[in-house]
């Protein structure tokens, strides 16, 4: 057999250890007897070749050779090591040391080896039971050295061939349920390693939704704590950190799934619904959350509903769904944003989307913009079908129409719906721990220097506290609250929609409808107009060391206008590996492949109106863009399917330097 070490690592001492350092190591590691249960052969063969190595060393005419050939080897071609060729009646020692060596991959790859046939030794021989023990502890050891460098698949791959070894030979029990209870450890850092690869991996990302539903099952449910091995603390700290590796489609199939035995999932199934119609123009999925929320049994959802049913244009129910669920404080915020009821609404739904429906999916980036919303054919055709104009009668009763909304699971397990207020003295808590958990996703999960785009950040598992799923006693968002407190009043436009929507459908009331007339901002006095100055021409890749804000506008355009010309089904003028990392790439690659497979094509417009740049580092920049951005998506021929008006929005870039080179890591929404 040969060992991958050298005389020096089998002994355990350096290079610059003279002749008396050497035998001083070996009488310390003869003294230090491993305490694993090994047979006194395999003690004995163990001392043989640590001796063995200290005569080596401690001659200075063997020495010099023996440093000699390890130089020509190291100084040659190939990735050659060195290695120890050591007789078979010494080779469990061997292993033991390479094990001691701290090599314990390799030990456990040769003790597998020696145990497979035709040179697996005889049934029930002390050097079956040694190599059997060597095996055991060499996949424990490997094991832990892959999590900690954070391959957490491969830990567990090694832990699944370690327990079928064990199997096999019938021995150990001990052994095979510690290898037991490190593989169902390694189960939630398995299911973010499987998830975060890329989108195209679809063979590990379904293993991984597998695990996910293992360990939700074995937990009894989201609110269940069947599970000793993950406390009710850790377990929603990894949920929430889980939820940003799921599609919005994900999503919706594994709540959906959970719903029966559990009221969370329920309410992430309506939310994640929302989410997906409300982005991809599908009122039919907005239309299955409320129905899904007026099935569940729980109370004081009316504020949710409203949302919902303005989304399907039925305004007149949601202002009274609104109104009734709302508590004093949430209409005396609505109050501050404008004086017409509609607006409030709108308000409130729009801040809704934004902080409670769209943020935390993989798959997803959208603003909460109603005005783009209510605007797309489809929205209009679904709601002239589903909601025809009723003919009034004078016998009638004025009837409100409907209008749904429901909140979203914030914090924790994703449990925040905006249904009360809390006392101002809990405001300032609420925002640190928001910001915070902000601070540690941009710099962990999206900057950290590993050679392989999905290695996942080391979990670090707050205590956080679980709350009930009582929905009427689920409290408002605090930290919005707050800021909406200092907003002005809503936007006119999207008010001018629905109250169109309103006219056509000429609700149950009798009398005409008067329309209150919107006021308009004068227009500033025109800017005297001068010549445009002659923009610096930037050269990319980026690899100045110190990028000024024009470089980092002209890396971040280039970026732009590459992602728009792939979308476009063409090719970047340059090599889209120089403008970003591995993961922004796959993104785009994987949308563009999704849009070829179904012949469609997207023709993108964005441009930059704002850039200020947030954080600086040797190695980290942060900027904040506003983009003036619209889209329009074709089909075979040159057919308009969709497209998103003009809207204004507000980015975050992340931008990283790997060796001399500046380029994109991460991008989203500005908080």
């Amino acid at each position: 057999m040969e060992l991958p070490i050298d005389h020096f690592r089998l002994l355990g001492v350096g290079p610059s250890a003279d002749a008396q350092g050497a035998l001083q190591m070996l009488q310390q590691r003869l003294d230090r007897v491993p305490a694993d249960g090994y047979s006194l052969e395999t003690l004995d063969a163990r001392a043989d070749l640590l001796r063995s190595s200290a005569d080596l060393l401690s001659d200075s005419v063997r020495r010099a050779r023996y440093e000699a050939d390890l130089t020509a080897l190291s100084s040659g071609c190939g990735s050659v090591i060195a290695a120890l060729d050591v007789p078979s009646s010494l080779e469990v020692g061997g292993l033991v040391l390479l094990l001691e060596a701290d090599q314990p991959l390799d030990c456990f790859e040769l003790a597998n080896r020696s145990l497979q046939p035709p040179r697996a030794p005889a049934l029930g021989s002390s050097r079956e039971a040694d190599l059997t023990l060597v095996a055991s502890l060499a996949c424990l050891a490997g094991a832990n050295e892959l999590q900690d460098q954070r391959r957490y698949e491969a830990a567990a791959q090694l832990l699944l061939q370690g327990q079928q070894l064990l199997q096999r030979m019938g021995q150990l029990p001990h052994q095979r349920q510690q290898l037991n209870d490190a593989l169902e450890a390694l189960t939630p850092y398995r299911v973010l390693d499987l998830l975060s690869r890329p989108l195209t991996a679809t063979t590990e990302r379904g293993e991984g939704l597998q695990l996910l539903g293992t360990l939700v099952e074995r937990r009894g449910g989201l609110e269940g704590s069947a599970d000793p091995r993950l406390s009710n603390e850790a377990f929603q700290a990894f949920f929430r950190q889980i939820r940003a590796f799921l599609t919005v489609q994900e999503q919706v199939d594994l709540f959906s799934g959970w719903a029966a035995r559990s009221a969370a999932a329920d309410f992430l199934a309506t939310t994640a619904l929302t989410a997906s119609g409300f982005a991809q123009r599908k009122p039919e999925r907005i239309a299955a959350a409320l129905a899904r929320l007026e099935a569940s049994p729980q109370t004081g959802t009316e504020t949710l509903k409203a949302s919902l049913l303005l989304l399907l244009g039925k305004v007149g129910q949601a202002q009274q769904c609104f109104v009734q669920g709302a508590s004093p404080e949430l209409l005396t915020w609505a109050r501050q944003q404008g004086d017409d009821p509609l607006a409030q609404l709108c308000a409130y739904c729009r801040d809704w989307l934004q902080r409670d429906v769209l943020a935390g999916y993989r798959d997803l980036e959208a603003d909460p913009d109603l005005d783009a919303y209510f605007a797309d054919r489809d929205v209009q055709a679904y709601i002239e079908q589903h909601d025809p104009a009723p003919k009034p009668s004078a016998s009638e009763p004025t009837a409100a129409r409907p209008l749904a909304g429901f909140g979203g699971f914030g914090s924790g397990l994703g449990l925040q719906t905006p249904l009360q207020t809390p006392p101002p003295e809990a405001l300032d808590k609420d925002e640190e721990d928001a910001d915070a958990w902000a601070d540690t996703q941009v710099q962990d999960d999206d900057l950290d220097e590993q050679p392989e785009p999905w290695r996942l950040p080391q979990l670090h598992w707050p205590a956080l506290t679980w709350p009930a799923i009582n929905w009427p006693d689920l409290q408002w968002p605090q930290a919005l609250l707050r800021r909406q407190l200092a907003l002005a009043a809503a936007g006119g436009s999207v008010v001018v929609v629905v109250a169109a929507l309103l006219i056509r459908q000429s609700w149950h009331t009798p009398e005409p409808i008067a329309v209150k007339p919107i006021a308009v901002q004068p227009s500033k006095p025109a800017r005297p107009v001068t010549a445009p100055e002659a923009s610096p021409i930037v050269s990319l890749p980026l690899t100045t060391a110190t990028p000024t804000e024009t470089e980092l506008k002209a890396l971040l355009e280039a970026w732009l206008t590459a992602k728009a010309a792939v979308l476009a089904g063409g090719s970047s003028n340059l090599p889209l590996a120089e403008l970003a990392r591995d993961n922004p790439v796959e993104r785009l690659e994987a949308e563009r492949n999704g849009d070829a497979a179904r012949g469609e094509s997207q023709k993108v417009q964005a441009r930059i109106t704002g850039f200020d740049v947030l954080e600086r580092s040797p190695n980290r920049i942060a900027v904040k863009a506003s983009l003036k951005y619209s889209d329009t998506r074709l089909g075979n021929g040159g057919a308009v399917i969709d497209r998103t008006p003009p809207t204004n929005l507000i980015n975050q870039y992340v931008f990283a330097r790997d060796g001399q080179t500046w380029r994109l890591v991460a991008f989203g929404r500005a908080s």
